[in-house]
């Protein structure tokens, strides 16, 4: 909503700014004008032309007179909206794996410039560690004690179906470059971003000062994996889907039992936790031939 009544001010700003134009603003302030009309949704290149509006748009529409004062004034009350902002919603895995799917969804269908960074800790870390969507199969959680029976939910695939959503799967102690460059992209993007980020929390059992080197043993272990898939590199006759995870290096179970919310499940319940925990690896290991798979698809 807030995304929405924001580009509805800015369009009218260009509006008005076409309409001063055509009742023969000054030839320098038409030409800035048209300028910003231009670039307008480009954060970086509207700064220009935005900062040499907010110089001169009170006096100029204070020297004015008839419509054009008014349409002048009408420029000069939303010049907080001149340069373009960055706009994020930022949310849980519950809700947007789960409970909030179907909204996240409507947001992105609807081919909206709007940013998603999703928080992922596989869990609903902020009403008591319930099992949601994002949890993998294996883990112990409320509504799921003798460990999740089913795999996780791939989002990022399922955002990638649409083909015009731009999608990443981030971790920032495994490769903060990456995250940025993901956060970049997704921000210059012209449609809707969805950013999935690897997320520690109290509720996984284990040490929160060591969260970066865990998240980093989570990449190198095969547990989570780093892409992004950009709509814009196929209009270059490029491959959209860039996998920037490496082949595992680490041990997936050995990376798993150090948490307790699969540690506990080994404890009580032995034999059920190899099962689930052998086929967690082998959807792990699944996953990530389905990634490099897409990285071959125009090749």
């Amino acid at each position: 909503g807030m995304s929405l009544a924001y580009d509805q001010r800015r369009n009218k700003l260009a509006e008005n700014m076409q309409k001063a134009i055509e009742l023969g603003v000054d030839e320098d302030k038409k030409e800035v004008f048209t300028k910003w009309i231009e670039t307008k949704d480009d954060g970086e290149l509207s700064k220009e032309p935005s900062e040499q509006i907010k110089r001169f748009i009170d006096e100029t529409a204070a020297q004015a007179s008839g419509e054009l004062k008014a349409v002048l004034q009408e420029i000069a009350q939303n010049k907080e909206c001149l340069v373009k902002k960055s706009i994020w919603i930022i949310g849980g895995d519950g809700w947007a794996y789960d409970i909030g799917y179907g909204g996240l969804d409507h947001v992105l269908a609807s081919g909206a410039d709007v940013n998603v960074l999703v928080l992922d800790t596989e869990v609903y870390s902020n009403t008591g560690g319930q099992a949601s969507k994002a949890t993998p199969m294996g883990s112990v959680a409320k509504f799921a004690a003798s460990g999740k029976q089913t795999k996780k939910k791939d989002l990022g695939m399922m955002a990638m179906s649409y083909g015009y959503v731009y999608v990443a799967q981030v971790a920032m102690g495994a490769n903060m470059n990456q995250l940025i460059k993901a956060m970049i992209e997704a921000e210059k993007y012209k449609g809707p971003s969805l950013i999935i980020a690897y997320s520690t929390c109290i509720n996984h059992g284990i040490d929160m000062s060591n969260g970066q080197l865990i998240t980093k043993k989570a990449v190198e272990s095969g547990y989570w994996h780093l892409y992004r898939y950009n709509p814009d590199l196929e209009l270059e006759g490029k491959n959209p889907f860039v996998l920037d995870s490496k082949e595992p290096t680490g041990d997936y179970k050995e990376f798993i039992l150090r948490e307790t919310r699969y540690a506990a499940l080994k404890k009580t319940n032995p034999e059920t936790a190899e099962k689930l925990f052998e086929k967690a690896e082998a959807n792990a290991k699944e996953r990530l031939k389905n990634y490099q798979k897409l990285t071959q698809k125009a090749e």
